[in-house]
């Protein structure tokens, strides 16, 4: 492959993890409003899943696994994508999309934490710096009046750090969990296993079930481009600019997603950006930057669209 195509192809896997996972919060917000949250996730996770296996068969890529892969695989479905994403889905109803895109980015904070409490690491003096500015700007972000006196934003804003908690553990589990040496398989299983597992959710709270076809045109297009580019299309980027560039580089998709989020939010939701919400996004950030400084990317990343 000559050099000019490869920066093209960098470029544009790139603006994928930049913009289509920043678009994730809107595109989840725009059909939570109008379909149930676990339907809608399973939706896009089966479908995803059994996208990603077809796409794997036309590769001449097995899909067999193991026992024990299975088991983890769904283990790890399930923490990433049927509590961790799902949840973000359902607490979407209470809180602005861009609200919960920043809080998110807090994610490398409850994993350094996690990894300090679980298993003993311990936390450098410019990570440290790092948990300082994050609990400050979760703080400035949570406090605001107009956040808090939503009905049900609090229950929302302690959902989505419960879902944090659930990616931190999925990430430090798969770290050791014996799983598909092929990340398009193991994503594969992942997906569908997780949204078998959020179709089960979505049956437990009674939500009422529809066909895609009876859906508005609007949360048609929303969930289609939650499959093919949320889901299949940014997730493949992200594995190929792992291999391609700096896990660094890859990083500053932690940085950039809030930012596309609070913009696509504001534009298409009419959502409200507070002074306050920036300066809780410069310092959360700032401090996300310095936890991730010379630091590899930890798994979760790959999972948390």
């Amino acid at each position: 492959m000559g050099k000019s195509s490869n920066t093209t192809l960098i470029v544009l896997a790139f603006f994928s993890i930049y913009v289509i996972w920043g678009s994730t919060y809107m595109l989840n917000k725009l059909a939570v409003m109008e379909i149930p949250p676990f339907m809608l996730a399973s939706y896009r996770f089966t479908a995803a899943g059994l996208l990603i296996f077809a796409l794997a068969k036309l590769m001449g890529i097995s899909i067999s696994i193991s026992k024990k892969q299975l088991l983890n695989t769904t283990i790890a479905g399930f923490l990433f994508l049927s509590f961790g994403n799902g949840v973000v889905v359902w607490a979407l109803k209470f809180v602005d999309s861009g609200f919960a895109a920043l809080e998110i980015s807090a994610q490398p904070l409850v994993i350094l934490l996690m990894m300090w409490m679980l298993q003993g690491k311990k936390i450098k003096p410019m990570s440290m710096v790092g948990v300082v500015l994050g609990i400050i700007g979760i703080y400035l972000l949570i406090s605001q009046k107009q956040v808090i006196t939503k009905e049900n934003s609090v229950l929302g804003i302690v959902m989505i750090f419960l879902c944090m908690l659930s990616w931190g553990y999925g990430s430090l589990f798969v770290g050791k969990a014996d799983l598909p040496s092929n990340y398009f398989v193991n994503t594969g299983y992942q997906m569908f296993t997780g949204g078998i597992i959020l179709a089960l959710m979505s049956l437990g709270f009674n939500e009422d079930w529809s066909s895609p076809l009876v859906w508005s045109e609007e949360v048609q297009l929303s969930v289609v481009l939650l499959i093919i580019f949320g889901s299949i299309v940014a997730f493949t980027s992200f594995n190929y600019l792992l291999k391609s560039v700096s896990p660094e580089k890859v990083a500053t998709s932690t940085y950039v997603n809030p930012i596309v989020a609070l913009f696509l939010g504001w534009y298409f939701l009419g959502e409200q950006i507070t002074i306050q919400s920036v300066i809780a996004a410069v310092v959360l950030l700032t401090g996300v930057y310095f936890i991730n400084t010379k630091k590899t990317l930890t798994i979760f990343e790959r999972f948390k669209k």
